[in-house]
Parts: C-alpha cells; structure tokens; sequence
C-alpha cells in the first residue's frame, strides 16, 4: 500500500526483453536503502517486486498484463521514473490510498503554466471517468493528485513547484501516456452498493429520498434508516 507521496526520481539503467516479460534495472540510492529480496516498490505508479539490489539499484521484473496496461512497456534506458516505498503502519498518510494496481492509461492532453504553479489536462478512458470527481484523488505516474476539473473524457490537476521539480510530471509533455489509478474506496463502493441500490430502488416508496427507516430501503438519499 503507497500513498501517492513520490520519494525519489529514479532512472531506468537498463531493460531486458523476456518474451513475454521484461527485466528492468532501476537506480534509486532512496527506495533501495534498506530493500530486501522480494519488497514492493512503486515505479510509476506500478507496484514492482524486488528482485535483487546493489549499489542504489535494483531489478523487478515486468509481466505482459503489467506492460500491456500501463505505460512501462515505453520506458528505456535514461527514462525517468517515479519511485515510492510502501507505506510503514503508523505513519502520516500524506496523499491517499494508493494500491499501485494501474486500472488504465491517458495521455497529457495540454499543459497551462502559470506564476506559481501549472494546469495539466489528461484524458481519460472512458470506463474509469464515473469514478473521477472535482476535488476528489486521482493517482498519476504514482503521483497523489486532487483533481480540479473531471469531464467525460479528461481531468485537470494544478501542480506546484516541488511536483514539478520533484516528479515526472514536471518533464511530461502533450502526447506523453501516464498511468492512472482511480480511488479504490469509490470502486468498492460501486461494487456493493450498485445491486443494492437497484433493489432498493425496484421497491414502492423506497426509492432515493423516500426517507424510509427499514433496512430494505437504504439506497442512496435516504435518510434515517434504522437496524
């Protein structure tokens, strides 16, 4: 589990094609302070495993499912990467809870500098677009963002200096694909209220603000339910 908080701006020292899986060498003197055989590591956004380390590098392997969903398959050697090591219980939560799991790819669309801070637009598939909302927490390049604006098939998110400095994201231009990661609160959300609602829904007067206080009628909008 990450919190979207990037530690350190690693390099890809070298990539190894597997067939079916690459092998990539990563240096990140931070991340790898204190790394073990088989700990996580976020590049990216992407929860890698550890295979070995040795002088602030470290290798992870890469399977297809994992290239063909987020955009690793274009890193190269001199790509810079997003490192974060998970998060220790106890600790501050700094952004949000961040799994590492890419749920899809968008592209930067535009960027909008401005004195103190920029505006970048990024598109977004289509099928994660109902769990974006104004204000709420998108996951970018391993990134914690809050979104500023969420239309149908992008958002925007306002960057301050040490993101730009500090991240991928201050050297990103348009065309460039980042990875995404939607809240995963809002995804189980869906998940089990979605059919419940809909019961809820077929049923007389326990429709959203119907105000019921039985168990059946719990849908959204309602108000004073009992158990």
């Amino acid at each position: 589990m990450f919190t979207g908080i990037v530690e350190e701006l690693g390099e890809v020292t070298a990539v190894e094609n597997l067939g079916d899986a690459s092998r990539f060498r990563l240096r990140g003197p931070v991340v790898t302070e204190g790394a073990r055989h088989g700990d996580s590591i976020a590049v990216n956004g992407v929860c890698l495993t550890v295979v070995d380390h040795e002088d602030g590098e470290f290798t992870a392997d890469v399977m297809a499912e994992t290239l063909n969903r987020s955009s690793l398959g274009a890193l190269a050697v001199g790509s810079r990467v997003n490192l974060e090591r998970p998060m220790a219980v106890g600790e501050r939560l700094g952004g949000h809870i961040v799994q590492g799991h890419v749920d899809g790819t968008g592209e930067v669309l535009e960027r909008k500098p401005s004195e103190n801070w920029e505006i970048v637009k990024i598109s977004l598939p289509a099928d994660l677009s109902r769990y974006v909302v104004e204000k709420g927490s998108i996951t970018v390049d391993g990134i914690s963002l809050t979104v500023v604006d969420a239309g149908p098939d992008f958002f925007t998110v306002s960057l301050i200096p040490t993101t730009l400095d500090l991240t991928t994201l201050g050297r990103k231009q348009p065309g460039d694909p980042v990875n995404l990661e939607v809240d995963v609160i809002a995804k189980y959300v869906e998940r089990l209220l979605g059919p419940r609602g809909e019961q809820a829904a077929a049923l007389p007067g326990t429709g959203p603000g119907t105000g019921t206080g039985t168990d059946l009628g719990t849908g959204p909008g309602i108000q004073g339910a009992t158990r």
